[in-house]
């Protein structure tokens, strides 16, 4: 189920043969190496593999925020040399601003992403409507003016990914953004995403240390070995969609799970 290699090169997002080295001379660390990866656009692909093999250092080299030492990577056929304004963020921790509200958090990226920016004071009034309406697509009507202290660990997180997705990225990047959760919320949140991604159809890449969470979001699963970080496998989900909570407890979803465990479990003991 989990196959060897990448896909084959020429999608929305390509890595070729990228490595990237931190540090100088005994400090020196390989983190990630020639790595290969291919995600067409629209799809929703998941990262996973051990502690520290690189995941969240590709998410990095694809958003433009660190160049890769060797190899190149291109987002949307061109190749990225700076940060991307075309990618929405979010991170395990919310990082909502406690002075702003609800609303005023989501609606940040229009103050500082083009094209937006230049028209944010103008046209504030269709700005505030666009992020209301995200806010009531994952169950936040009516909490736009609360503080984020005001709101609950679940909350913000749905607060944080309508900031990810308010200025229509066309990537997605997600670095583990349900682990602080409990279960009960982490469960509905993949629900909500799965949601917005099928009326939206964005490009994801989403870190996990979560198999569940990967199979039931994913299209594709891409599997890292250990430090330093390469592509080792590729696992196609094909569940019928939208997938239920009812599915992941079905024999088809759990064989997923188990063959991506497996595949992990031997590139930690190489």
């Amino acid at each position: 189920m989990v196959q060897s290699q990448a896909a084959p090169p020429g999608h929305f997002v390509d890595l070729r043969g990228v490595s990237l080295t931190y540090g100088e001379g005994e400090h020196e660390t390989l983190a990630l190496e020639k790595a290969d990866l291919a995600i067409a656009k629209g799809e929703f692909a998941a990262v996973v593999g051990p502690s520290g093999c690189g995941k969240s250092t590709l998410m990095r080299l694809v958003s433009g925020l660190m160049p890769p030492t060797t190899g190149a990577v291109f987002v949307a056929g061109d190749r990225v040399t700076r940060p991307l304004s075309c990618v929405g963020m979010a991170f395990q921790n919310p990082t909502l601003l406690p002075w702003r509200t609800t609303l005023a958090n989501v609606m940040l990226p229009l103050e500082i992403v083009e094209p937006h920016c230049r028209t944010f004071r103008r046209d504030r009034r269709k700005y505030t409507r666009m992020a209301e309406d995200l806010l009531a697509s994952v169950g936040l009507a009516g909490f736009g003016g609360r503080f984020p202290w005001q709101l609950s660990g679940g909350m913000q997180m749905r607060a944080s990914l309508c900031r990810a997705l308010i200025h229509a990225p066309e990537l997605l990047m997600l670095d583990e953004p349900f682990a602080a959760l409990d279960a009960f919320t982490r469960e509905e949140l993949w629900s909500v995403l799965q949601a917005v991604w099928m009326e939206k159809r964005f490009t994801v890449i989403h870190v996990t240390h979560d198999l569940r969470e990967a199979v039931f979001l994913s299209d594709t699963v891409y599997v890292i070995s250990k430090r330093p970080g390469r592509v080792v496998g590729r696992a196609t989900i094909e569940l019928k969609r939208p997938r239920t909570l009812d599915d992941t407890y079905g024999h088809e979803f759990n064989e997923y799970v188990h063959d991506l465990r497996r595949r992990i479990g031997e590139v930690r003991a190489q």
